[in-house]
C-alpha cells in the first residue's frame, strides 16, 4: 500500500480506499465487517461512506465496526457524504443549512464518532446557494464536528466556483472532489482535472473499474447474466451494457488492459486501477466491491506501478473522442503559448 496527502492538506491517506456503498446491500454485516478488516490489514487507512447507502445501514454497520475495534478509530480517516433524500419532507434532501445540518448529526450517530475527517456534499444543488452551504461547512469545521470538506459529482464550473469562494471568503477550504473516473470515463479530464490541478484539490474516483468492465468478466456481443451487476441489470446506469458494448474503443480499451495485465502476471483490474491511481491529482481511488475475494483483487493494485510505456498504451486506447473544439487538438492549440 502507497500513501499521499489528502488534496494540498497534512493529512495522509492510503491511495486506495475502501468505499462501503455495497455495505448493507450487495453486502451483509459480516461480509462487510471482513472487507473491513482486510482492508485494514492491507494498510488501507482511509473509508468512504454516505448518508444515502442502504439508507443509513453503510454507515451502521461501519459504526458498530468501530466500536468492536479497539483504536481503529485513531487510524483511519473517515469520509461520509450528504445531499439526497433521507425522508419525504421537502427539507430532507439538498445542500441547505437545515438540511445538513440534520444529516451532519445522524451520520454522526450512526457512525459513533465524535467527528467526521472528511464531509461532503454528494452532488450539486441547483436550489441552494453555495454559499450558504460553504458557510455550513465552515461553521461544522469550528464546531469541531468535521475536519475537511470535500464535494462529489460537481463539474468543472461549480468546482470552480466553490473553491473561489471559500477561498475569499475565509471559508474552510473544498479538499477533495469525487467524480466518476476511469478508462471508459475520462471526460473530467477537459475541466475538472484542470481545476484540482490548479486549485490544489484531491480527486477521489468512483467506479474505478467502470462498473466492472475493465475487470475483462464481459464479452462483445454477450449480454451479461448471473450473480454481477450488469448480470442482474444489464440498463444499470452510466454502465449499461448496450451502451458501452457498441462503442468501439470499449474493447480497445478492455485489450490494452488485457495484454499489459498478461505480460505483467496481474489482474485486469489491478492494472485499471494502477492506472487511476497515478492519473494527475488524484488523491485515492475508491474501491467498491461486494465481497472480500474481489477486495483482495483490487487490493494488489496498492503498490503495483506501470511504467511510461504501459501507461501509454492504456493512455492512447482511452483517450477521449473529441470534437477539434474547443477540447481538441485545435482548442489545445490555441490555448498554448510558448515563451521566446
Amino acid at each position: 500500500m502507497r500513501y499521499r496527502r489528502l488534496g494540498s492538506t497534512g493529512t495522509v491517506v492510503s491511495t486506495l480506499c475502501l468505499g462501503t456503498m455495497t455495505f448493507g446491500n450487495e453486502t451483509d454485516e459480516a461480509g462487510s465487517h471482513a472487507q473491513l478488516d482486510r482492508f485494514v490489514e492491507a494498510g488501507g487507512t482511509f473509508l468512504d461512506t454516505a448518508d444515502v447507502y442502504s439508507r443509513g445501514v453503510s454507515e451502521q454497520i461501519i459504526g458498530r465496526w468501530l466500536r468492536d475495534r479497539s483504536g481503529a478509530r485513531d487510524r483511519l480517516v473517515i469520509a461520509t457524504k450528504g445531499r439526497f433524500p433521507m425522508g419525504d419532507g421537502a427539507n430532507d434532501a439538498g445542500l441547505s443549512r437545515v438540511h445538513l445540518s440534520r444529516a451532519l448529526d445522524a451520520s454522526l450517530a450512526r457512525l459513533g464518532v465524535d467527528t467526521i475527517d472528511l464531509y461532503q456534499a454528494h452532488a450539486w444543488d441547483p436550489q441552494t446557494p453555495i454559499e450558504e452551504t460553504l458557510r455550513f461547512f465552515d461553521d461544522a469545521v469550528r464546531a469541531g464536528k468535521i475536519r475537511y470538506v470535500g464535494v462529489s459529482n460537481f463539474v468543472g464550473w461549480q468546482l470552480q466556483k466553490a473553491v473561489l469562494l471559500a477561498r475569499f471568503g475565509g471559508l474552510a477550504p473544498i479538499v477533495t472532489v469525487q467524480p466518476q473516473y476511469n478508462l471508459l470515463a475520462r471526460d473530467i479530464e477537459h475541466e475538472v482535472v484542470p481545476v484540482c490541478l490548479n486549485e490544489g484539490v484531491g480527486i477521489l474516483p468512483w467506479s474505478p473499474l467502470g462498473g466492472g468492465w475493465l475487470t475483462g468478466k464481459y464479452r462483445r456481443d454477450e449480454t451479461p447474466t448471473g450473480a454481477t451487476r450488469l448480470g442482474e441489470n444489464p440498463n444499470r446506469g452510466v454502465e449499461a451494457y448496450a451502451g458501452r458494448n457498441g462503442s468501439e474503443q470499449t474493447w480497445q480499451v478492455v485489450d490494452a488492459v488485457r495484454e499489459i495485465a498478461e505480460a505483467r502476471g496481474a489482474s485486469m483490474a489491478a492494472v485499471a486501477l494502477a492506472w487511476l491511481a497515478d492519473a494527475p491529482a488524484v488523491t485515492s481511488v475508491i474501491l467498491g466491491a461486494r465481497t472480500t475475494a474481489q477486495l483482495d483483487d483490487n487490493l494488489t493494485a496498492g503498490d503495483l506501478v506501470l511504467d511510461p510505456a504501459e501507461r501509454a498504451r492504456l493512455d492512447e486506447a482511452s483517450a477521449p473522442r473529441v470534437a477539434d473544439y474547443p477540447y481538441g487538438r485545435a482548442g489545445v492549440d490555441q490555448q498554448a503559448r510558448r515563451i521566446p
